[in-house]
């Protein structure tokens, strides 16, 4: 039921024609994660990080409240028209709803806590309505200052996490840098870029949750497993920091290609850059696979891991691996 409410709130903002029903929508939206973040084993950091994710989204969403009706007040209801003060506060607090940076700060601590599903809600689902919200006020001088903080912070926040969750919120805070760059220049870019990045996210979050990995080193006990799954598993992990030729590098692709276009030279230049630090960091949780001298522990026991759902997330995650070849090849045959 949570988990519909959850829906349900999200398309009630993106689908909503004022600012107060988009409020609404979020409000909804944010009172269906709670229950869902306490779901299954409860314990301190469960219930620390569902504390900490609804004082923040409060706090977002009273002063969302109030740019709106300041917004009403002034101009009547107008969509479209908003002064320059309540346009930066109205976006500060979808920044702040969606973990962009510099609004980033809950974001890693909040993941820490929670499972891997409910990671994923709130790494790919519950950006989505703050981020449609943000679509419909770009603000040149603040985009720019938040693209580049995102990047960086994403970038270089990864590098001394030992928590595979909290690097995976740092690797989403440098998406969504890269989200608002493709938002900044085509609307149906940022759109394409979310679906991979849910795509990929998921195929990768799938794995992480049905072997129960959730630390740095027990990445390192992983190569006991099946070869096929090491493969898939850390090659996915490639293709989620964008290296060619993987479906990864397509978002990226089009952005850097559009960036090309507008001119926007240092820009590219700065998030290609920091991009190749996530890639840094990604190999790096790669490298017991793809040595040849690793360590395999001899007591590890097969029978502790239940094989569920291993073919869709294996379907998955062939996909992420060969998708770009397979949409190149398609698109020489047509």
């Amino acid at each position: 039921m949570f988990f519909i409410m959850l829906i349900f709130g999200s398309l009630i903002t993106i689908s909503s024609n004022s600012w107060l029903s988009a409020w609404m929508g979020l409000e909804i939206n944010l009172l269906s994660f709670i229950p869902l973040m306490n779901e299954g084993k409860k314990n301190l950091m469960t219930s620390e990080s569902s504390l900490k994710y609804f004082l923040i989204q409060a706090f977002a969403s009273s002063i969302l409240l109030f740019s709106i009706i300041l917004n009403l007040l002034i101009f009547n209801n107008n969509w479209i028209m908003m002064n320059n003060f309540n346009e930066l506060l109205m976006l500060s607090t979808l920044f702040l709803k969606s973990g962009t940076a510099p609004f980033h700060f809950w974001f890693p601590n909040v993941m820490e806590g929670l499972n891997w599903m409910n990671s994923l809600i709130l790494m790919t689902w519950q950006k989505i309505a703050p981020l449609m919200l943000i679509s419909y006020n770009c603000n040149y001088n603040f985009f720019m200052i938040s693209i580049m903080l995102s990047v960086i912070i994403g970038s270089l926040g990864g590098l001394n996490q030992t928590s595979l969750r909290k690097l995976m919120a740092f690797s989403s805070i440098n998406h969504l840098g890269w989200m608002l760059i493709a938002m900044m220049n085509n609307e149906l870019l940022w759109l394409i870029y979310f679906s991979l990045y849910f795509f990929l996210s998921s195929s990768i979050i799938f794995l992480f949750n049905n072997f129960k990995i959730f630390y740095f080193n027990q990445i390192f006990n992983f190569s006991f497993l099946n070869p096929i799954i090491n493969f898939f598993l850390f090659l996915n992990l490639l293709s989620l920091g964008g290296l060619p030729p993987f479906l990864g590098f397509l978002p990226k692709w089009l952005v850097i290609q559009n960036l090309i276009f507008m001119n926007h030279y240092f820009l590219l230049f700065l998030i290609v850059c920091f991009s190749l630090i996530t890639l840094f960091f990604y190999l790096r949780m790669s490298y017991s696979i793809f040595m040849l001298n690793y360590n395999k522990n001899s007591w590890m026991l097969l029978n502790n891991y239940i094989y569920k759902n291993m073919n869709f997330s294996l379907i998955f995650n062939f996909f992420s691996i060969f998708g770009l070849i397979l949409i190149s090849l398609i698109y020489m045959i047509i």
